[in-house]
């Protein structure tokens, strides 16, 4: 297998041409997407621009404080983009979303660096960081669909609660069901992509690994732990977020907030 084919400026030039097509397609059919467009590939030069100057220095300084804290930082990122995706503003949401994140990703990431992979150090960033910025990734989804079909579950179902509750149910009893449809739709993106991987599409890891001329039965074990673990992390994730979330929706005395 041939070495990577380095992609020079005026091959990046190239490829940002495709969207200038795109954009002229969109003015063409009068979409009016044109906007988006140009602003989704400045934001896409940019921001992949930082993070590869960002990951060189941190490849290159080899320290943990620094892997742990560019993985603060996408963590916190990570939150606020699924905190802002639940419609309804609620107080002390955003530490609920970020908590349950945290833990997913931890337990995730210690489980497969302890037992499967074995590093020799545990904050290895070519293996830390490339892993725990995935799970992020899926992990923001997840958290993101199983908190606003919760959210929007419960104000729409304020009398079947409060029946319920004036039943002898608790908090948590009259909202069950609604948790898990809420941890359901959270893992329905997951649970179709590992159905159809391999069939219908290449994994964007294993294209890159192939690119990066890994052998493709080492990149297609690693996509397989990928998915493992983004399924157990989005799974993680929904539980806990949705159980934080239908609490927050009843006061001391066991009675819904409107």
């Amino acid at each position: 297998m041939q070495e990577l084919i380095k992609l020079d400026l005026i091959d990046l030039a190239s490829a940002t041409a495709l969207m200038a097509i795109a954009i002229g397609l969109s003015a063409w059919e009068s979409i009016g997407l044109e906007l988006n467009l140009a602003l989704a590939t400045g934001r896409t030069i940019l921001q992949l621009a930082v993070l590869g100057y960002v990951l060189d220095f941190i490849f290159a300084f080899d320290n943990a404080w620094a892997v742990l804290g560019f993985l603060a930082v996408l963590l916190t990122i990570t939150a606020i983009v699924a905190r802002n995706r639940i419609t309804q503003k609620i107080p002390q949401v955003l530490p609920l979303v970020w908590g349950s994140i945290l833990v997913s990703t931890v337990l995730v990431i210690l489980y497969t660096n302890f037992i499967i992979i074995q590093p020799n150090r545990w904050y290895e960033p070519q293996y830390v960081i490339p892993l725990a910025g995935i799970i992020l990734g899926n992990a923001m989804n997840a958290a993101a669909i199983a908190g606003e079909r919760l959210v929007n579950t419960i104000n729409n179902s304020q009398q079947e609660i409060e029946t319920h509750l004036s039943l002898g149910a608790t908090p948590q009893q009259a909202v069950a069901q609604y948790r898990k449809d809420a941890i359901r739709a959270g893992l329905i993106p997951t649970i179709n992509q590992m159905m159809i991987i391999g069939l219908v599409t290449i994994p964007g890891f294993i294209a890159g690994q192939v690119l990066g001329s890994v052998n493709a039965l080492d990149a297609t074990s690693y996509q397989i732990l990928i998915m493992f673990m983004t399924a157990v992390a989005n799974l993680l994730t929904s539980i806990l977020l949705t159980r934080g979330l239908s609490r927050l929706f009843f006061n001391s005395a066991a009675q819904l907030i409107r």
